[in-house]
């Protein structure tokens, strides 16, 4: 690295101050570093400037979205505002010639995630959606499993993202008008993981329903991703209060079972950052039960550490040396056609064809 990537930051909400400040400030460097060799966070456009400055005195605390996007030392713009804005704070970035990262679900909508992809290739910067649970200590885990062949050909994958959240908040996140909702919230994530895993899947059924009194946006759903040789269910659901395993992986070979959600979440609200001795560890381990030879064995797997601070350092790698980065335009096109799919399969009861859109 030469110097590090000068990131503004929209938002200041949960997401802003718990998944991307504190990872920006430390993807590169120990918490009581001079400097992050990767990237800095410069600026943060929020409502709540005071706080921003007390969290983030080297920052430039500012009141307004656009006066971001006009600060010319800012290189790259990451959104973490509610939903139904990402798509105009997004391109207005990508107008005016930032690199852009956008809080998943980048859109509301697929043809949106398209124009964005176009607007980023046509002004030679980078456009990424956020989807660090590629990083989760037991996604790498269940995907290195995969990569070395433990469990044969994969014939059911099952992902949960399952919560006890009974009573409905006042938030822009229950506001189905706004983009709320588990299909846009924890659907990205899910959809996400399972698409580096497996690709593209041929067909897309869903039930999504609203099960809480008082909810107006869904709080439930459920997807299944069909392939040609596997069928992939992926669950969100706000009333678990007994969770089902994170992971349920069968193939010809063998099993793998992970319970409990990645810790990284937990972490970073208690307080805990990126190189901070224990961050990304204390995970569950996983189970693992094969057959070798004629016998059928079972073992603990120890879940590796997750790393979230990786989406930033690749992203700066991305921007100053021109690494490919991992999670592209194409894979925030593909996420969001599904949750569209999702969608329509749930109101008209019925699997549909999955047809790629590409930018």
């Amino acid at each position: 690295m030469t110097t590090s990537v000068k990131i503004g930051l929209m938002g200041y909400g949960f997401a802003g101050a718990t998944f991307h400040a504190p990872v920006i400030e430390h993807c590169g460097a120990p918490p009581d570093a001079p400097a992050n060799p990767y990237a800095r966070l410069a600026a943060i456009a929020t409502s709540q400037p005071a706080r921003a400055r007390t969290d983030y005195p080297n920052a430039h605390a500012i009141a307004d979205l656009d006066a971001l996007i006009a600060l010319d030392d800012i290189e790259c713009i990451v959104i973490a505002t509610p939903n139904d804005t990402h798509f105009e704070l997004a391109a207005k970035a990508l107008a005016a010639g930032k690199h852009v990262v956008v809080d998943k679900p980048v859109t509301l909508r697929a043809a949106d995630a398209v124009t964005l992809a176009r607007l980023a290739r046509e002004h030679d910067v980078l456009f990424a959606p956020f989807h660090n649970r590629r990083w989760d200590g037991d996604f790498l885990t269940l995907r290195a499993l995969l990569a070395c062949g433990a469990l044969g050909r994969v014939v059911h994958y099952e992902s949960h993202f399952d919560r006890f959240r009974p009573q409905v908040r006042q938030r822009w996140r229950e506001d189905v008008s706004r983009g709320g909702g588990l299909l846009f919230d924890l659907g990205p994530h899910l959809i996400d993981q399972a698409l580096v895993l497996f690709g593209t899947p041929d067909t897309v059924y869903a039930v999504v329903k609203t099960h809480r009194d008082q909810a107006s946006a869904p709080d439930y759903a459920h997807l299944l991703l069909g392939y040609r040789d596997k069928e992939v269910v992926l669950h969100a659901t706000a009333l678990a209060a007994l969770e089902p395993p994170r992971f349920a992986v069968h193939g010809t070979l063998g099993s793998y079972v992970k319970q409990g959600l990645d810790t990284q979440e937990d972490q970073l609200k208690a307080g805990l950052r990126p190189g901070e001795a224990g961050f990304g560890g204390g995970n569950p381990h996983g189970t693992l039960r094969v057959l070798a030879g004629e016998r059928e064995t079972q073992r603990d797997v120890p879940t590796v550490n997750g790393v979230y601070a990786e989406f930033y350092r690749a992203l700066a790698m991305s921007i100053r040396h021109g690494e490919p980065f991992p999670v592209s335009p194409q894979d925030a096109i593909d996420v969001m056609t599904i949750i569209e799919l999702a969608e329509r399969s749930a109101q008209e009861g019925r699997r549909l064809p999955f047809e790629r859109l590409v930018a």
